[in-house]
């Protein structure tokens, strides 16, 4: 039901209740019927969900089965071997994702309030939980609105709903009926759950409660949503896939051609066994767990809280950033930008103190009256002392104007203790202005037009003087330059008590102070750096064209601007045509948001969505990256997104997406670098099986993918980033496994496997069956080789030699294990021999005759992809 539209007796007799409130055994009842006042569904993950997501890989489900083919036939070791990898990759893909959401519980509310509820006429405080459709609560400044109510009575009303709306300033609210239609953002005579009272008192009935609010409803949009996946999830689940059929392929092809040439079946299972080892890189799926979870400590550094470990990746993956305003872009909180007095300029940055006003030794200040000493001084007092709040508490307005006089030197609680109130005429919708009034004269503050209306002479440099139709004409132009810069203009006046007429008549108008909820500073930075490294901003806000526009042209994010009520009378076809193109969307709701980013995608683009308000919720579960304030954000907003901004700061986005693309350049290497071994591995068992070959058995194929190649790939990771943020981002359709990485891992493979198995017939010496020696060395060179083609690769994506000392170390570690399995009592289990200086020298020649093709190879790679 549309509760804004009826009148309130309507209201009361659809809810059957009234002024009185209802009875306590009714309550109980409606509790019983309806449930109770909470938002139900998704609270976080728990720890078991969090660790069955680490087994959903189909990369980790292909090697799953390949260690129970392994345990099948008798290879234990094996299978114990690929069941070791798949536990420690599991295990530290929950610890850091448990991790991330136990910080994130800790940033929620633990208490629930109460609130002050009138049953049977009489008024008590009740758990906010327990209120039901036709309560009457009672509310005032600082309050949580705990239910959606339509209000009954409301005194100087204004409500912060920037956590539904996303709008900055805190909405005028008064009673009375409201036509049907009317956007949310604009139902003044409705208060909505989880908003809150900036100023003034109420009383309201509850309409709705718990799912049934305007939050419960896109709770409930979120729990239907579902989870989508990275770019990275999706690159690894294609690559699990192509694997997964290329080994069953390759392994039935292998069996049936052994066993044509008369080989027995167990041999020819051991063969098979050996090439699926061979095919799928083990250590991928530990080794990519890995270095993102380094990411994430880095990224936690600064701020960021990731919750899913693939975000990381996809996160410097994007191409559209879609941002709301209000705390995301912006501070999130009313500044004085700038003020006026007739006829000057007064920008808050040059305020000073100056002799007539508080100094900071709390000289009292002079007289706000005719013969002021400067009248700039006289702006700000009167903002200080027609004024309820404090710099840390009250209207954010109104903080504002305390705030801005502090910067003059003003102390507020001085300032009203010098001029102590005796009366006051309060701020009201209606009135648009508040007066104080004073032992020898009364301050006004309201509507710049209020205010004008109201004054019959303006405060010049000398004093007062007749204000004419030329000078109100110049303070009208003003006033409406200021709102032409989105700022939310206040004018200033006083009169004398001699005065003798009304406390609000014949005022002196002073002047003008323009409020903002102004840019972060180190968001112009920030939106400079992510359009030169591709990616495109947009603004999604609840404000108004008008503010919307301005802020957007500010950050340099730009100034093309369409409005919610116009998206809703565009089809799906022509928005996908003009998305693009639009820059800020302005008077956004929830199915506006998600509609734009379904937009977004389907033309192709990969979206990260970042805001606080539970109006952003929806946009944060559908996008492909979704971006949460941790301060500022509701806890709807940050259980529907992967990533959280602990600071809130717009800045600490640009970080991450360059930690983003650095991880992606990462793991982009070190996949060539594994793959490029299974395609040597896949080659050499394989055309070594043509001839009656079993030249590298299961375990030794398993100690090169867990530790030769995993030590090196995982340190890989901590390589630093190049000039990552002066690329495009990279299209979506092509995938991890792109062109360059085809050239390179076929090339190197190529290279080693032609070499290798040369060593191979060279150390066999026409033995009609695989030697320990012959197996020794192919095993030995396959692993050094590994080394050399390791640094190829990182050369290949621009790296130098020398930059990465951990890779120096993990690859002197593998070096060590490697002579350990051949010197040590370990070569029993492995099959392998000690080789003497003369071996070491062959394997020397055939390094001397690969190292210069390898490179090459890269060289050829890297150029392709530089054109």
């Amino acid at each position: 039901m549309n509760w804004y539209t009826p009148s309130l007796d309507e209201v009361y007799d659809e809810l059957d209740t009234g002024p009185e409130g209802l009875s306590a055994p009714t309550a109980d009842e409606r509790r019983d019927a309806v449930g109770l006042n909470e938002i139900t569904g998704d609270q976080g993950r728990g720890p078991l969900r969090i660790l069955l997501a680490q087994f959903s890989s189909v990369l980790i489900w292909v090697l799953l089965v390949a260690a129970a083919l392994s345990f099948a036939i008798g290879h234990v070791v094996d299978a114990v071997l690929i069941g070791i990898i798949l536990l420690l990759n599991g295990v530290f893909g929950f610890v850091q994702e448990y991790r991330a959401e136990q910080s994130l519980e800790a940033l929620r509310e633990m208490s629930t309030p109460e609130v002050t509820v009138r049953r049977n006429g009489t008024e008590r405080d009740v758990d906010s939980t327990a209120l039901v459709p036709g309560d009457i609560v009672l509310l005032e400044q600082g309050d949580v609105v705990p239910a959606d109510a339509r209000l009954v009575e409301a005194n100087s009303l204004e409500v912060d709903e920037a956590a539904l709306t996303g709008e900055s300033v805190p909405v005028e609210k008064t009673t009375g009926r409201v036509d049907a239609g009317t956007p949310l953002a604009e139902r003044a005579n409705m208060i909505y759950k989880g908003t809150s009272v900036t100023r003034g008192r109420a009383v309201a009935v509850i309409v709705e409660t718990g799912m049934e609010t305007e939050v419960g409803e896109i709770a409930t949009a979120l729990i239907d949503a579902e989870d989508s996946r990275t770019p990275l999830q999706r690159d690894l689940d294609r690559l699990g896939r192509r694997l997964g059929i290329g080994v069953v392929a390759l392994s039935a092809l292998v069996v049936v051609f052994l066993l044509l040439r008369g080989q027995g079946l167990i041999q020819a299972g051991l063969t098979a066994v050996s090439l699926a080892v061979a095919a799928v890189p083990e250590g991928l799926p530990a080794v990519v767990t890995l270095t993102l979870a380094l990411g994430v400590r880095r990224m936690a550094k600064e701020n960021v809280l990731v919750r899913t470990l693939p975000a990381v990746e996809a996160l410097g993956a994007v191409d559209v950033i879609c941002t709301d305003k209000t705390g995301t872009l912006t501070e999130g909180k009313m500044r004085v930008r700038t003020a006026w007095v007739y006829d000057e300029e007064i920008p808050v940055e040059e305020t000073r103190t100056v002799d007539g006003t508080t100094d900071k030794d709390g000289a009292e200040i002079s007289s706000a009256t005719e013969g002021v000493e400067d009248r700039r001084d006289l702006l700000f007092d009167i903002g200080v002392v027609c004024n309820d709040a404090t710099a840390e508490d009250g209207d954010p307005t109104e903080r504002a104007l305390v705030t801005a006089a502090a910067d003059r030197g003003v102390d507020a609680e001085r300032r009203r203790a010098v001029r102590p109130r005796r009366d006051e005429i309060s701020f009201s919708a209606e009135r648009k202005r508040m007066a104080t009034v004073h032992d020898d004269v009364v301050y006004v503050k309201g509507a710049p037009s209020v205010i004008l209306e109201r004054s019959t002479r303006v405060l010049g440099p000398d004093g007062p003087v007749e204000l004419d139709a030329e000078r109100r004409t110049r303070i009208e132009a003003q006033t409406e330059s200021f709102a032409g810069d989105a700022l939310r203009v206040l004018g200033f006046a006083y009169k004398n008590r001699s005065d003798e007429s009304g406390p609000e008549e014949n005022l002196v108008f002073v002047g003008l102070q323009g409020l903002l909820d102004p840019p972060r500073r180190e968001v112009f930075d920030a939106i400079a750096e992510t359009h030169r490294a591709g990616i495109d901003v947009k603004m999604i806000t609840g404000d108004n064209a008008i503010t919307a526009r301005a802020i957007a042209s500010q950050v340099g994010i730009g100034s093309t601007v369409v409005t919610g009520q116009e998206i809703e009378e565009l089809d799906e076809r022509t928005l996908r045509e003009r998305v693009t193109d639009i820059n800020v969307f302005a008077r956004a709701e929830p199915a506006h948001k998600v509609r734009i980013l379904e937009a977004l995608q389907a033309n192709g683009s990969t979206v990260a969505m970042t805001g606080d308000g539970v109006n952003d919720a929806p946009a944060l579960k559908n996008a492909d990256v979704g971006i949460a304030m941790g301060v500022r954000g509701t806890d709807v907003a940050k259980q529907a997104s992967d990533i959280v901004l602990l600071n809130d700061n717009y800045a600490s986005i640009r970080a991450a997406i360059k930690r983003g693309r650095i991880i992606f350049d990462n793991i982009w290497k070190f996949v060539a670098y594994l793959l490029s071994a299974n395609v040597a591995e896949v080659a050499i068992v394989f055309v070594a099986s043509l001839f009656g070959y079993l030249i590298l058995p299961a375990v030794q194929l398993l100690w090169i993918n867990l530790l030769t190649d995993g030590l090196p790939a995982l340190a890989l990771g901590t390589d630093p980033g190049g000039d990552v943020m002066e690329r495009r981002p990279r299209e979506q359709a092509s995938g991890i496994v792109d062109a360059e990485m085809l050239s390179l891992v076929g090339g190197t493979g190529l290279t080693a496997t032609i070499l290798l198995l040369g060593l191979m017939f060279y150390t066999l010496d026409g033995s009609p069956t695989v030697t320990p020696y012959a197996m020794t060395m192919v095993f030995t060179g396959l692993v050094v080789f590994e080394f050399v083609k390791l640094y190829v690769i990182r050369w290949t994506k621009g790296a130098s030699i020398l930059t990465n000392t951990w890779l120096t170390a993990a690859v002197a570690t593998s070096l060590i294990l490697q002579l350990a399995v051949l010197y040590a009592p370990l070569n029993e289990y492995f099959g392998t021999v000690p080789l003497g200086i003369t071996d070491w020298g062959l394997l020397a020649v055939v390094l001397v005759i690969g190292a210069p093709v390898l490179v090459l190879v890269g060289w050829l790679a890297r150029r392709s992809t530089r054109r």
